[in-house]
């Protein structure tokens, strides 16, 4: 009685479970099945019994179901193995498989549940992912196109005018030329905010945050406005900053003042007042307050004020602006983990509040800062130029006129410009990456593997402005990364550091200048 009592328990047990409880033999056919095979993939127990289980699994997963059932008859005992199960209205249903072989009848007992759903999420989460990494990818191809593109002919337009004003000028050639530079670097800052806020919505803004004290970047951010200040007649009132320091990235953290107080400046009373201040606030955040006592912004304006390209109305007047700095500020600041807020009463002034992390002065790294040097004497040597653009070659020719000593290569093409570097052995090469016949990064690759050539400087000088690209020729080899437009000052310490006798002694420091952060 007890047997039969146990054997009714068990069968009712078998009948109502929601899940695929099956019995099958060593020969690959169903011995017993469940009732939930019926109401999962709709076949009776009669139709499933009927031709061996492996006839209704899909084409894709027989070889993998047959390795695992050989498994499974060895005595390995199978969890989580999934397989796709063929419906009678011909649709698939994915089953997750735990099975064990009992030697003493030799028949396998399995139970199977249906995780069709959860395999379709995973399916359309990892799709969503993948289209996540395509449009990122794209998105990364526009950004280094674009500034690619948009610094070429600019390159040509800066440098050259550049290069006049070393010249002598009389008054209105220099006025002339004057106006060139200055709506040259205005467009070169618009590409510069406009690239930069595209980078920190992809999540792609490099920073290196330290601890930076206050006192050391304030005053100078200050003292850079206070031309721009004093053709206002604007005073600026900075006030105590003790020993107040933050984390941060000193440079992004030096463009967020830049942009406030230009702002404080700009749309500020003839004769108006900035005043700056720092306090240690809340939450362990450190609070840099820059008020003006300009005409204020309405209250419905405010919501708009850090919207990239929004200017409040300010594109009718003559103040000059992209209206991208405060969007990029804002962007910036958090990216640093910190906020900016701005406050306003018409006919009083506004009051921009950066709030960033506070760090403890003790932890504060001294830098060395490193100046802008004259020219090095008795400049010489070879310089190899592969570069494809001839604007840019005569940019580079009249810049090196300068340089009486040195004697400029030029190669129009990859190939052409690795056969000139193993044939002349020159004192340093300048490479573009965007060339015909071999890229850049090709020619700095075979550069370096060939032994007779791989001491030979190598520095990039390129319109593709993105941190991942400079990085990443910086790991391969270059000594440099210069972006277009190129500071010609920067260009002359390049060649200076490598053509001369101390120089080459130290040509190491500073190799990463012209890398944006």
């Amino acid at each position: 009685m007890a047997n039969a009592r146990d054997s009714d328990e068990l069968s009712r047990f078998f009948s109502i479970c929601q899940d695929m409880l099956c019995i099958a033999g060593t020969d690959g056919r169903f011995r017993r099945l469940n009732p939930a095979w019926t109401r999962i993939v709709g076949w009776s127990e009669e139709e499933l019994r009927a031709v061996p289980y492996i006839d209704f699994v899909h084409p894709d997963d027989k070889d993998r179901t047959i390795r695992e059932a050989s498994a499974i008859a060895a005595g390995h005992l199978t969890v989580s193995f999934e397989n796709r199960y063929r419906c009678r209205d011909g649709s698939y249903r994915w089953l997750q498989w735990t099975s064990v072989l009992f030697t003493e009848d030799q028949q396998i007992y399995a139970t199977a549940r249906d995780v069709t759903a959860l395999k379709t999420a995973e399916m359309a989460l990892r799709e969503a992912h993948d289209e996540a990494s395509r449009a990122t990818h794209a998105k990364n191809e526009f950004l280094s196109r674009m500034s690619h593109d948009l610094r070429t002919p600019l390159n040509a337009i800066m440098g050259f005018a550049q290069v006049l004003q070393l010249d002598e000028l009389t008054k209105e050639q220099a006025d002339s030329l004057g106006h060139i530079v200055r709506g040259g670097r205005h467009l070169l800052q618009l590409i510069n905010e406009v690239l930069d806020i595209a980078r920190i919505e992809a999540g792609r803004l490099s920073l290196s945050l330290e601890p930076v004290a206050l006192k050391d970047v304030v005053p100078e951010a200050v003292a850079l406005i206070g031309p721009l200040a004093e053709q206002r007649e604007i005073a600026i009132e900075l006030g105590n900053l003790g020993e107040l320091a933050v984390l941060a990235d000193r440079q992004r953290l030096t463009q967020i003042l830049l942009n406030l107080l230009a702002n404080a400046v700009k749309y500020n009373r003839h004769r108006g007042r900035v005043t700056v201040s720092a306090r240690l606030a809340n939450a362990g955040m450190v609070s840099i307050a820059i008020a003006d006592t300009g005409v204020g912004i309405p209250a419905d304006k405010l919501a708009l004020l850090f919207k990239p390209f929004e200017r409040l109305g300010a594109e009718q007047s003559e103040v000059e602006g992209t209206g991208l700095g405060l969007a990029l500020s804002k962007g910036l600041a958090e990216a640093m983990h910190g906020s900016i807020v701005a406050e306003s009463v018409v006919d009083t002034g506004s009051s921009f509040r950066l709030e960033l992390p506070n760090c403890d002065v003790a932890a504060l790294r001294i830098r060395d800062g490193q100046g802008v040097g004259s020219a090095m004497p008795e400049t010489a040597g070879v310089v190899v130029y592969i570069e494809d653009n001839n604007s840019n070659l005569r940019l580079m020719e009249r810049l090196l006129t300068r340089r009486p000593g040195v004697e400029l290569v030029h190669a129009p093409d990859g190939p052409h410009g690795l056969s000139l570097v193993r044939d002349r052995r020159p004192d340093l090469v300048l490479l573009d990456l965007h060339l015909p016949g071999m890229p850049g990064e090709e020619v700095l690759r075979q550069i370096w593997e060939d032994p007779a050539t791989r001491k030979i400087p190598v520095a990039v000088l390129s319109a593709d402005a993105t941190p991942a690209q400079q990085r990443h020729l910086l790991a391969a080899g270059a000594i440099a990364y210069l972006t277009k437009p190129f500071d010609i000052g920067e260009v002359l310490r390049l060649v200076d550091r490598n053509l001369t006798k101390s120089g080459r002694e130290t040509a190491g420091v500073g190799a990463a200048s012209g890398v944006e952060s």
